[in-house]
Formats: structure tokens, C-alpha cells, sequence
């Protein structure tokens, strides 16, 4: 009798189990996107499915604290970032940056942890996008009132 009533109520957790799941994907398409705390994600004044869509070459963002690492003020869809080839380099190195315009990398990407001077960028620091992000004009998803400090500036 004890086999029977386990593959009953196997049975039974089955069924509720796939009724569940077949009546989750209509809820969640009709309630839309939210966030945990249950605000809309997409909103009509959204422009984009990708409200952080990465803006075209523009004045860099000011910095909000010190030592921020700068915002990256050009799309980098499709940068190549390995260990052998880095593609930032090919506008940001000391070598070229003159002739297309952008900031050179700074000296502190040439030293190790212990300060001693490389003549190639350090390995640490070689991933420009593991500190260096694309600059997006979206408004925050979660509102904040943070301040910069004026003495810093």
C-alpha cells in the first residue's frame, strides 16, 4: 500500500507542478517588467528596450568622487579585450593618442602594486572595462540623493 500512496501523491505534486508553471508566463507578461521593490522598469518615457544603450562620442560625464575611474564616452559594442589584443589601445596608447584625439592612458597603468614602472601597461590593469564603464544618459532605476562633496572638486 506504501508504493501506491507515494506514487500518488507523486503524482499529484506533478500535476500542480506543471499547472503552475503553465499559469506563471501569463501573469508575468500582462503585469510587465518590475524590479524587486515593484516599480516599472519600461516605462512609456523609456525610449528603448535598453534604457542603457550606449551613447555615441559625447563630452565625457564629470567624475563624482575622487579617484572615480573616467566614464567611457563612446560606444564599445564589438571591443576585442583578450590577453593578446586589446582594442582601447588603439586610440589610447602614448603612441596614438595624439593623432585620434583621446586621453592618453594614465602613468598609474604602467606601474605594479608595489610601484615598480613597467614599460607596458600592467596586467592589473590591462581590462580597461573591469574599472572603466560606458557612460549612459538613463534615468536611475532606484532614486538616490547623492550628494558630491564640494571640497573635493
Amino acid at each position: 500500500m506504501k508504493p501506491r500512496s507515494h506514487l500518488f501523491y507523486g503524482a499529484m505534486c506533478a500535476l500542480l507542478m506543471a499547472l503552475s508553471l503553465a499559469v506563471i508566463p501569463v501573469q508575468a507578461a500582462d503585469a510587465g517588467l518590475r524590479s524587486l521593490r515593484g516599480a516599472a522598469i519600461q516605462d512609456a518615457d523609456t525610449e528603448s528596450a535598453d534604457p542603457f544603450k550606449g551613447s555615441r562620442d559625447s563630452a565625457p560625464i564629470e567624475r563624482n568622487y575622487l579617484q572615480q575611474p573616467p566614464l567611457i564616452p563612446h560606444k564599445v559594442d564589438g571591443y576585442t579585450l583578450t590577453r593578446n589584443f586589446n582594442k582601447c589601445m588603439d586610440c589610447h596608447a602614448w603612441n596614438r593618442y595624439k593623432e585620434t584625439g583621446a586621453t592618453k592612458v594614465s602613468l598609474t597603468h604602467f606601474k605594479t602594486r608595489d610601484g615598480q614602472e613597467l614599460s607596458n601597461i600592467s596586467p592589473r590593469r590591462y581590462f580597461c572595462m573591469q574599472c572603466h564603464v560606458p557612460q549612459a544618459d538613463a534615468k536611475p532605476l532606484v532614486a538616490n540623493n547623492f550628494k558630491a562633496a564640494d571640497g573635493i572638486r
